[in-house]
């Protein structure tokens, strides 16, 4: 299982680890991910997910996943979010429609 982020594709990050006498060793920041369960609104529908925590809070902030991904480009979002924002626009045009 790969530590990426499923909405943003957030990977780990690499740098130094400086020790006193300033020699820089490798290191790798990883993402502090988090396994929640979203549900959607519109589609009435929830889904699993790993996402990363700084992630978690922005979908909160934005008012939940619909939203989120509603105001999100597309070329930021992964394939799976990608997927079911395509579902959350095409079931939105459905209930506009009638």
């Amino acid at each position: 299982m790969s530590r990426r982020c499923d909405l943003l594709d957030t990977g780990p990050m690499s740098g130094h680890n400086v020790s006193h006498s300033n020699i820089k060793t490798n290191r790798r920041f990883n993402v502090n991910l988090c396994t929640v369960t979203l549900p959607s609104d519109t589609l009435g529908q929830k889904f699993k997910m790993r996402i990363a925590a700084k992630t978690l809070r922005t979908v909160d902030f934005k008012g939940g996943l619909d939203g989120f991904l509603l105001g999100t480009k597309n070329h930021k979002l992964t394939d799976k979010a990608k997927k079911i924002k395509k579902a959350i626009l095409k079931k939105s045009e459905e209930a506009t429609a009638a």
